[in-house]
């Protein structure tokens, strides 16, 4: 457990103190002035902007409007913008909640790349205030890189406390400068109303910014926009979407806790919808609407994707939610899906055809912590000691086809069960051993109650290397009280190492590991 050894240093940018504001001077226009006739006003950038998916030549670019207007995009390599480019606008309106995204391409690779985004009214051709991002493209040859993950954001009751500061994590996150974040799910949490207040252990109050989508589980197609709209209000996440490009991946929050496809909600009365068909498909739209996703025609909901930064990173984004199975005890002999097979032999082929040094599976769940769904369904994979059962049979399959395939520096990535761990797997220790050792680093929440620590399933032999949790007894602590955690990654472009760090919201470093690469 040592630092890394630091490399050459890399071009950082950062906003001034007025780029900063810009996104939060914005929102506080249309909170403030709710009577203000649009006609009497320009139009707004109502949530900020972000970047997403960036490539060594393009990234997605994210904004919003309060009306139905054209979303022009320009970008420079510049910050003065004086060498300005402008890509082909794009119209927006209620069929995506005024909401737009843009794919820029053809920009210079692990280049410093500034963005402005300006709205102007349909009607009557008014723009708006621009609003200016930025992001660096992924590099084409080796240098230093280094990027965050985490999950879980407003969760448990735990909305935006402006008297607290807000979502402070974003800030912690923000002030490392990465290259990217990958958000590991749960990026909202639809089935989580808030309450204007509630009473904590020590008397005060915590006080939840409002909105009506907050106020009751997400069923509409609105409502289920609204519960990312909702984070976009706080300060510390506005400006973190408009300084480092996301990467984002859903889990179950983003339509109810612990779903899958075929479940119908009957016995739920918060809910008027049952059919969990209707309520993911309307979640899903929204997720990819509001998020600086890429998406694909031939499957345009997909979240499953690779997203290259150069030589010495591939990141595979896996979707454990979408192709699983119905939530059983999840002891199937022959198996049931989690991955599904199409997603399953998608990862095979990109995993063989990947040539950079560290390959990182962005999962939304982990593989060896027991994640329950009431007193007898599994949540996960995992379900209790022994042999390969269940949806344990595509992870296997994935494990031991990384073995066999001779893929080397794999690396596990996720967040779900609110608390930071640290966990090595090794055949030695499990039941099925057809797989080499390997690492997975769990860290959450960014924004949510504090749980933990789970019970562990020795098919694939994990190691408790390290963990933070509350004491016994303890659940669903708030955020005020310091137990949210994001994970730091860095890789040295000299040697390929790659060091691992489990941080607080405190910037606090808890823990960390160098990981040298093996060669062919």
């Amino acid at each position: 457990m040592s630092a890394s050894k630091e490399g050459p240093p890399v071009p950082r940018i950062r906003f001034t103190r007025r780029q900063s504001l810009l996104g939060g001077a914005a929102l506080g226009v249309t909170l403030a002035a709710p009577s203000l006739s649009r006609a009497q006003s320009r139009p707004l950038i109502t949530h900020g902007v972000m970047s997403g998916d960036v490539a060594h030549d393009g990234a997605v670019i994210w904004a919003r409007a309060d009306r139905e207007a054209k979303m022009l995009v320009e970008w420079s390599t510049t910050e003065s913008m004086t060498d300005a480019r402008a890509v082909p606008a794009l119209a927006v309106g209620t069929p995506t909640d005024f909401s737009g995204k843009l794919a820029l391409e053809g920009l210079p690779s692990d280049q410093n790349i500034f963005y402005r985004v300006t709205m102007t009214d349909l009607a009557d051709g008014t723009a708006s205030e621009p609003m200016q991002g930025q992001f660096r493209t992924a590099p084409m040859g080796s240098r230093d890189i280094s990027f965050v993950w985490s999950g879980d954001t407003a969760g448990q009751g735990w909305g935006i406390d402006e008297d607290r500061g807000g979502m402070t994590t974003y800030g912690t996150m923000l002030r490392h400068a990465p290259d990217f974040f990958l958000h590991s799910g749960d990026t909202v949490y639809a089935d989580g109303p808030l309450k204007e207040e509630v009473e904590l252990a020590d008397g005060t109050l915590w006080k939840n910014v409002m909105t009506d989508a907050k106020r009751k589980v997400a069923e509409t197609l609105d409502e289920f926009r609204g519960q990312h709209l909702y984070n976009y209000m706080d300060r510390n996440v506005r400006a973190f979407n408009a300084a480092v490009p996301m990467i984002a991946q859903w889990d179950d929050h983003e339509v109810t806790n612990n779903w899958y496809p075929n479940e119908m909600l009957d016995a739920d009365d918060r809910y008027t919808v049952k059919s969990m068909q209707t309520l993911s498909a309307r979640a899903s739209r929204a997720f990819h609407e509001m998020m600086p996703t890429r998406q694909s025609l031939a499957e345009p909901m997909r979240v499953y994707r690779k997203v290259s930064y150069g030589p010495l990173l591939d990141i595979f984004v896996i979707d454990m939610r979408t192709y699983r199975g119905d939530n059983t005890a999840n002891t199937e002999a022959e198996g049931t899906p989690f991955i599904g097979p199409e997603q399953l032999a998608w990862l095979k082929r990109e995993m063989v055809n990947s040539t950079a040094t560290w390959k990182v599976i962005a999962a939304d769940m982990p593989i060896g912590m027991m994640v329950r769904d009431g007193a007898e369904a599994m949540e996960n994979g995992a379900n209790g000691d022994g042999p390969v059962l269940g949806r344990e049979k595509d992870i296997a399959a994935v494990l031991s086809f990384i073995k066999s395939a001779g893929i080397l520096n794999t690396v596990w990535l996720t967040a779900d069960v609110h608390y930071t761990a640290a966990h090595h797997y090794s055949p030695e220790r499990a039941q099925f051993q057809e797989f080499e050792p390997f690492w997975e680093f769990v860290s959450g929440p960014l924004h949510a109650g504090t749980f933990g620590p789970s019970d562990y399933d020795n098919t694939f032999g994990p190691e408790v290397r390290y963990a933070k949790h509350p004491e016994e007894g303890q659940a669903n602590l708030p955020p005020s009280d310091g137990l949210q955690f994001f994970g730091k990654v860095d890789i040295a472009a000299d040697t390929g190492v790659m060091t691992v760090r489990l941080m607080d919201s405190a910037d606090s470093e808890l823990w960390s590991v160098e990981l040298e690469p093996k060669r062919a």
